[in-house]
């Protein structure tokens, strides 16, 4: 049957990709599809689904500040809304199955409360993924849900620790020492190169860390995580994420496979599933409330709300344990993990539009705005630019660099991480935060005296997103972008970008320009007589 598995999901996600959306949806769909076919689960792809939700956390790790968990709009923003949510959300539980609906009639207030509990959280694998193919995961929306979906998963922890009645060990407290381990795990990361050794090494630290905080009765995922915030200040933890992009994206097709293979629901079940889901809208509208009352910008607040209006893979995990306890029907299990996998795909579908939608209710979002914003939200002006280079990671950086040393103060870079642009000002780069395809940074600016821009962001969706919000603005110069392969490179022309560059093509001819010098200088009289 494991062929069975490739062959379907291929297809579907195939299908679904060529229709413009997520290959996640049609893993989703593939996973129905197979429960249909009467394939069942079973260990090998439980397995591959666990330990890509392992990487996908160790991953976060490497990237997380663990700094941005003690912000006030993320603490604050996670618990008020797990507070307000459940109080809601079990009402309207308790109102509609005082209708005489399938499976809410006769409900009483535990479970309505249990209920609502597991529908609060928000998908961690769905929303991550989501911000990755948007290239939105280091935005400044893109780390706020992060830290949601971090200071969720402790909750987590503690509601399975209260609900089993088992208590980590007494061990577990030296699990604190973890962190003089660092210069080990540093040394090792530095030791094991670029080659087959690093994802190695990043395999064993996931799975180690996973299997290490299981043994002594703490949830093995936050293992994972924790294991990669231990490296995420270490120079190679980019090149090592990498490095496990690949695997963790194959594994994780195991974990949507085995949402639809949970079980198969029945007419009732789907519109139990349904009507689950209208409450997603209420979810998204509450997170933006609280946020923008938490003096976030609109637009922030919005695409944060839009990406954590979701249901979570957790909340099965809250069912499972409470079938196992009595406190919910088998049922329950089915529609839960249904209403999840709906709630995926409305993450996937909506979310690719979410900009579109933004510039579109912009003036109904604003007026929710705190005038006193948050230090970090205030929009920074150059005052010198001709040129900008959006984009200041490997190759933004040495695109500005470059450009620097031939027109100095002249040209700018704006990056969305604004903990690489700190590290970056700090050593004397004329380099701002900003997010390029938020409207109102572009409105905020005085984009009059720019009369280039390059775009060197990985996503040529954000390419063709900040394009466009170029142009709303008003920006009459030109335009250049970096493409990785042809079809991008055409893509990215047809949105109005007036030169494109291929990545490996240009640095070929560079590296080739560059070369040739070593023979063509004077003095030189072949080769080996030139100094190294």
């Amino acid at each position: 049957m494991d062929i069975l598995w490739i062959i379907i999901a291929f297809a579907c996600g195939m299908a679904v990709k060529i229709l413009g959306q997520p290959p996640l949806v049609g893993f989703l769909a593939a996973g129905f599809l197979l429960n249909a076919l009467g394939v069942a689960r079973n260990e090998t792809l439980d397995a591959l689904a666990a330990t890509g939700i392992t990487l996908m956390l160790f991953t976060i790790g490497l990237k997380l500040d663990v700094r941005s968990l003690l912000k006030r709009e993320v603490w604050a923003g996670t618990l008020a809304h797990a507070g307000v949510w459940c109080l809601v959300v079990a009402a309207l539980i308790l109102g509609v199955g005082a209708l005489g609906l399938p499976f809410l009639t006769g409900i009483d207030l535990a479970t309505a409360a249990l209920l609502s509990f597991a529908l609060s959280f928000s998908s961690t694998v769905c929303i991550i993924k989501v911000l990755e193919e948007s290239g939105e995961l280091k935005s400044r929306h893109g780390k706020l849900a992060v830290g949601v979906l971090v200071l969720q998963d402790i909750v987590a922890v503690v509601f399975l620790v209260l609900a089993t009645g088992e208590l980590p060990s007494i061990w577990s407290f030296g699990l604190l020492g973890l962190y003089f381990l660092r210069p080990l795990l540093g040394f090792l990361m530095t030791r094991a190169g670029h080659g087959e050794m690093l994802p190695l090494l990043g395999f064993l630290l996931a799975l180690g860390g996973y299997q290490l905080f299981s043994a002594l009765g703490v949830k093995g995922d936050l293992g994972a995580l924790v294991v990669g915030t231990l490296l995420n200040a270490h120079p190679k933890s980019g090149e090592l994420s990498r490095s496990l992009g690949s695997f963790k994206d194959l594994f994780l097709v195991g974990f949507f496979l085995t949402i639809g293979l949970t079980a198969l629901p029945d007419l009732g079940m789907v519109l139990a599933a349904l009507g689950l889901c209208l409450a997603l809208p209420l979810k998204s509208l509450l997170f933006f409330f609280l946020l923008v009352k938490l003096r976030l910008r609109a637009r922030t607040s919005f695409l944060a709300a839009l990406a954590l209006g979701n249901y979570s893979e957790f909340g099965l995990i809250v069912a499972f344990l409470s079938v196992e306890s009595g406190w919910l029907s088998h049922d329950w299990l089915v529609v839960l993990a249904l209403s999840a996998s709906l709630s995926f795909v409305v993450t996937s579908l909506i979310y690719n539009r979410a900009h579109s939608f933004y510039a579109r209710w912009k003036p109904r979002l604003r007026p929710y705005e705190s005038p006193d914003r948050l230090p970090q939200d205030q929009v920074f002006r150059p005052q010198t630019s001709e040129i900008l280079v959006v984009g200041t990671g490997r190759v933004g950086l040495g695109a500005f660099q470059a450009l620097h040393r031939m027109v100095g103060d002249r040209v700018w870079g704006m990056d969305s991480d604004r903990d690489l642009i700190a590290s970056q000002r700090a050593e004397g780069m004329h380099v701002f935060a900003g997010d390029a395809e938020n409207a109102d940074v572009w409105e905020a600016m005085d984009i009059s005296s720019i009369k280039l821009v390059l775009l060197t962001v990985p996503s040529i969706t954000d390419c063709k997103n900040i394009t466009e919000q170029l142009r709303i603005a008003g920006y009459a110069g030109r335009i250049a972008a970096v493409a990785r392969y042809k079809d991008e490179a055409e893509i990215l022309r047809e949105s109005g970008i007036d030169k494109v560059f291929n990545f490996f093509t240009e640095a070929g001819i560079g590296f080739a320009e560059d070369s040739l010098r070593l023979i063509e200088e004077p003095g030189l009289d072949g080769p080996g007589t030139a100094e190294i």
